[in-house]
């Protein structure tokens, strides 16, 4: 799990963090040494192993989160709202990490108000006050917003929330 804001322990190393969270997933000893070695260059954080984590820029802490995340290599990560706070060239990159590991076989699920960027998913889920609106590919969603496959991603949410609005509002 990679929460919306910076969880890790600010006032550790980077190192210290990788260590302590991939303790924490039972990894002790070669495989904690190469779980990290792994993480730090997957994820660029070569040379900053002795910087205190809340000194670091917001996308560099992404990248240390991501890092601790997947310490473990796990099967499943849950990303929210990955991208808020950084800039849109960290924005990029995060996008082909994420990338990288679902063509790796890690099932990801990301939470989003960015609806261009949940158009790089594969499968979309449109909720409001708790209720499911749409589910599908962005094709689908955008044919259930009435929308061609041209159109964006943020003009379906839009439609279909208010649609949504204005039939559901009786009932909430």
């Amino acid at each position: 799990y990679v929460a919306q804001f910076f969880s890790l322990y600010s006032i550790f190393s980077v190192g210290f963090n990788l260590k302590f969270y991939g303790g924490a997933y039972g990894l002790f000893g070669n495989k904690l040494k190469t779980a990290m070695d792994t993480v730090v260059r997957r994820f660029g954080l070569t040379g900053l192993i002795s910087k205190k984590a809340g000194g670091l820029n917001d996308g560099y802490k992404k990248r240390l989160s991501m890092a601790a995340a997947l310490m473990h290599n796990p099967d499943i990560l849950f990303l929210d709202e990955p991208t808020s706070s950084i800039d849109p060239l960290a924005r990029r990159v995060f996008w082909r990490s994420i990338n990288r590991l679902a063509d790796e076989g890690k099932a990801i699920i990301v939470t989003t108000h960015f609806m261009e960027e949940a158009e790089y998913c594969t499968r979309i889920a449109i909720q409001d006050r708790g209720h499911m609106l749409a589910l599908g590919s962005p094709k689908e969603v955008k044919a259930v917003a009435g929308l061609p496959e041209t159109a964006n991603m943020n003009e379906a949410f839009i439609k279909i929330v208010k649609a949504y609005g204005e039939a559901g509002s009786a009932d909430d």
